[in-house]
């Protein structure tokens, strides 16, 4: 199976357009926060199916160093996964999503999970993330793009899996997380492709 996008390029720098937080004039502000073009190629004819995962593999274990001025976020701090899109039960006549087709803009409080035309959306990890924050929080479904802590010494890197799967659904309720959607397919993946771009709002971070 193949994946390819014109949006991102293996192991580059994730363009602002993809990016939920970007740099601004006295900090980070609101990206464009388009979700990015993908499209896969060569899955097993049986597919029935399809899904994306996107997680950040290099988010802090915990937020009390994130963001603040006086500190930074080490490097070999704890990390986590970090998930910025989950969307299950893609038709399989489908072949690609265009930019900005599952997000076009930061959406405070984010946008409802649950059925679209293309597929299922479930909840990524800006819930937690805003859970504490009355202007924010609420369950951010589908794709919101990158935004790591601005004092991380770390270069984040961003995980884009298509998994070709042999079921139409995979019987998950309106409101479910990444890990969810990654429990409920296994067993269900025939095939998967992965492309991976990086991301830091710290000038001075390193991979």
């Amino acid at each position: 199976m193949k994946i390819i996008s014109r949006s991102i390029q293996h192991n580059a720098c994730i363009p602002a357009a993809n990016a939920m937080g970007v740099p601004g004039p006295s900090g980070p502000v609101p990206g464009p926060n388009k979700s990015p073009h993908l499209a896969w190629s060569e899955f097993p004819s049986e597919t029935k199916s399809f899904a994306i995962i996107c997680r950040d593999i290099d988010a802090p274990s915990k937020p009390d160093d994130a963001n603040k001025s006086d500190r930074v976020v080490r490097y070999d701090f704890p990390r986590v996964d970090f998930y910025h899109w989950v969307l299950i039960d893609i038709p399989a006549s489908m072949i690609g999503m265009v930019e900005g087709r599952d997000s076009d803009g930061v959406v405070p409080k984010g946008k409802p999970p649950g059925k679209t035309e293309y597929g299922l959306r479930g909840i990524n990890s800006y819930r937690e993330w805003f859970a504490k924050d009355p202007n924010m929080e609420g369950d951010y479904g589908g794709y919101d793009g990158p935004w790591p802590p601005f004092n991380d010494e770390r270069v984040h890197r961003y995980q884009f899996t298509v998994y070709a799967l042999d079921v139409e659904s995979l019987g998950l309720p309106q409101r479910f997380s990444g890990a969810d959607a990654l429990r409920a397919m296994q067993g269900h993946i025939l095939d998967h492709a992965t492309i991976v771009g990086t991301y830091a709002l710290n000038s001075n971070a390193r991979e």
